[in-house]
């Protein structure tokens, strides 16, 4: 089952275990894969599909922001729905919603509209509200994976979620790159229906994993309020300063990365492919350093040292890129996003082991799902800051703002080691 914040319990009614498997997991496979590989296809192309409305820094902050906003203030509540009147019916809500929000995209981005028009715009916003709130089906995807799944075999089915990550964040770029040959607006359409693929599949082929016996009542309203979950995990004693340097990283992170196709596109006069192979290799090293050297990593330095170095190689990453000669552009950049990725994908697993292994096993879920809003909050509010320093204070500014917050989250975990004999 999954709590209000989507996190996966550790119980599941026997009666559970006897759902067909092989329709469930193809079911809970393709959602989870549509999940990130909608993202991953259009976060590359969008300020190519913003240049005929709006292409400065700000909107297209703004664009991307809105749909970590609007899965922020979502995502507790889905999970609540999907304990309450169970997962079948919540996943195919969400996927429906999600076809809706990239069919309405799609469609906007590929009309004809008069210059400087505003309604383009709100259709654009709208479509990626949208999506974002229908974006909670990963946990409601994990929380079937947990239903069906005896529980000395979920570390095993819980990799599926990896493997589709994985997959989703390597293969969204590269059809995205190829397709935007033809013509920018066929990624876009081609995502569109792959959600409707994953849509159909689930209506046909998922049962309900979550038994009437089973089902929860829906919690109190304040209990739905990220905010307050946020404050309480912030003012932990245990956890606070580990907790905001996870903002914080996202912040950074998620702010230069929004600006980084735009970037590509102003200063080396990239296009829809070559942008979107940066973000493929991003995709394949860090699937390849969360997937297969991280264990043996931490079990040799442990996740504080791992965190640490995780952050100065994202930090030199940030650095490298507006650092790079335009006549050696490729080499330049692909170099500094792969140094990038190895970073990120030491840091976010070892960060939230950091946080998990401070706390007692009372206080996980509500810890690890608070650190789920603040990546989500992060999200949000990195973008449009981004956008914002870009317009004003010159396309450089993103990156050395960035690289400030990541030395104050270096600060933050280096004041906050865990005792010698767990490092």
């Amino acid at each position: 089952m999954a709590d209000a914040y989507g996190n996966v319990s550790l119980t599941c009614p026997a009666a559970a275990l006897q759902r067909p498997r092989i329709p469930t997991l193809l079911s809970a496979f393709l959602t989870l894969l549509n999940d990130r590989l909608s993202e991953s296809i259009v976060f590359p192309l969008l300020p190519f599909l913003l240049a005929s409305f709006n292409a400065d820094g700000r909107t297209l902050g703004l664009l991307a922001g809105s749909y970590a906003l609007a899965q922020f203030a979502a995502t507790p509540l889905i999970g609540a729905l999907s304990d309450r009147f169970g997962r079948r019916p919540v996943i195919a809500t969400c996927v429906a919603g999600s076809v809706l929000g990239l069919g309405l995209f799609a469609i906007t981005v590929s009309m004809e509209w008069p210059k400087g028009a505003l309604l383009p715009l709100m259709l654009l916003f709208g479509a990626r509200l949208i999506d974002g709130f229908s974006g909670g089906t990963a946990a409601t995807a994990g929380a079937v994976l947990a239903d069906i799944t005896p529980e000395e075999q979920r570390a095993r089915a819980f990799g599926l979620i990896g493997v589709a990550f994985g997959l989703g964040f390597i293969i969204g770029p590269f059809v995205g790159g190829q397709l935007a040959r033809i013509n920018v607006t066929v990624p876009i359409w081609v995502a569109t229906g792959f959600a409707l693929v994953n849509l159909l599949v689930v209506l046909g082929l998922l049962p309900e994993t979550h038994p009437r016996t089973a089902r929860q009542a829906m919690p109190r309203k304040r209990d739905l309020n990220p905010f307050a979950q946020i404050a309480k995990v912030i003012g932990n004693p245990a956890v606070g300063r580990l907790c905001l340097g996870f903002f914080l990283f996202f912040l950074a992170f998620n702010g230069f990365t929004a600006i980084l196709v735009l970037y590509f596109k102003q200063r080396f006069n990239w296009g829809p492919e070559l942008a979107t192979t940066a973000f493929l290799i991003v995709g394949v090293v860090a699937t390849v350093v969360q997937g297969g050297l991280i264990g043996p990593l931490v079990k040799r330095l442990g996740e504080w040292k791992l965190t640490l170095t995780g952050l100065g190689l994202v930090i030199l990453g940030c650095l490298l890129i507006p650092s790079t000669d335009p006549q050696q552009a490729q080499a330049g950049v692909f170099s500094s996003v792969a140094i990038l990725a190895t970073g990120t994908g030491l840091v976010t697993p070892s960060l939230r082991s950091l946080v998990s292994r401070r706390l007692d096993s009372e206080g996980q879920g509500t810890a690890l799902g608070s650190l789920q809003a603040l990546q989500s909050l992060g999200s949000f509010l990195g973008p449009p800051l981004a956008g914002l320093s870009y317009d004003l204070l010159g396309q450089i500014s993103p990156f050395v703002g960035s690289a400030c917050l990541l030395i104050m989250v270096m600060l933050l975990v280096g004041g906050s080691p865990l005792p010698s004999r767990t490092q």
